[in-house]
């Protein structure tokens, strides 16, 4: 299975694999009414699920001796997770200048339909990891979930601010044309948030998120400003670099640190969850310049 070693090595298994979870999720969340196969559908649920574990462990693999590493002392745990702003794989890749300074409408589109189409939906995701956990981190992960949801104004929700870029710039976000790393990467942030067995995987990796997108989302702002879409169209990423910022520093301070002060064996699940997230964002970033170059 992939990922056994390195996580550039996708093959046409380890898509299949992509596929097959991509359905467990359309399973699991998508709104229904009941049918009368429904004993074939929790089957269906159940075999897809061992494959979602397969897949999860394997890449838990991968990370485990550095999670075990990593300080569980409240706030030197707290250091080592915003040093990840830095020293993570991925991160100042060389992929975001280029979008911002040298990209072409084209390969920003290409780019930007890998990025949508691989989008797991970060308010959705926030609202399952919170469900019982303590008081002071579910308040902070409410608050974070209204500012995704445009704290009541349908016009400033993420998601639809999103879909407008994507239709304003014609794209066709469909996981046929998308590469396997950016499926992984969707994958692998429900299969957190929908088992709580990785429920504090699924904290650190919406941690990670909120600690490294700002960058990337300025230079993505910048990429497009300079091939002259309208502020209306670019909004979803002008916001999140400034946005993200202030939402990584209270996800920080207000639902990390009391967890890990509460159980100090909660930071390695954390870091685990952090690292595979970056680690996955790093495969995709590789993806991408491989096919933009």
């Amino acid at each position: 299975m992939l990922l056994a070693d390195k996580l550039e090595t996708a093959d046409a298994r380890d898509r299949e694999i992509q596929f097959d979870l991509l359905e467990l999720n359309r399973l699991r969340l998508t709104p229904s009414t009941p049918t009368r196969p429904w004993r074939e559908d929790v089957r269906r649920l159940s075999a897809l699920s061992l494959i979602e574990g397969e897949y999860i462990e394997t890449l838990r693999d991968v990370v485990a001796d550095e999670a075990a590493a990593v300080p569980t002392k409240p706030q030197h745990f707290l250091t080592w997770f915003t040093q990840l702003e830095s020293t993570a794989p991925g991160q100042h890749d060389d992929l975001f200048p280029w979008l911002a300074e040298r990209a072409n409408l084209d390969q920003m589109k290409w780019f930007l339909a890998q990025e949508v189409a691989g989008e797991a939906g970060f308010e959705d995701l926030t609202a399952i990891t919170q469900v019982r956990l303590p008081s002071r981190p579910k308040l902070e992960m409410a608050r974070n979930y209204w500012d995704e949801m445009g704290r009541g104004n349908s016009k400033a929700m993420h998601g639809p601010l999103l879909q407008r870029l994507s239709d304003a710039l014609g794209l066709r976000p469909d996981p046929a044309e998308t590469v396997t790393e950016a499926l992984m990467l969707a994958n692998l942030m429900a299969g957190f948030a929908l088992n709580r067995r990785y429920a504090y995987h699924s904290v650190g990796a919406l941690g990670a998120i909120e600690l490294t997108a700002p960058g990337r989302a300025a230079l993505v702002n910048d990429g497009l400003k300079r091939l002259r879409c309208s502020a209306d169209v670019r909004h979803y990423f002008s916001l999140h670099a400034v946005l993200d910022v202030r939402h990584s520093q209270t996800w920080n301070a207000e639902v990390i640190l009391p967890l890990v002060e509460q159980d100090p064996s909660i930071a390695t699940a954390i870091a685990e969850g952090a690292l595979m997230r970056l680690r996955c964002g790093a495969a995709c970033f590789e993806r991408y310049r491989a096919r933009l170059w």
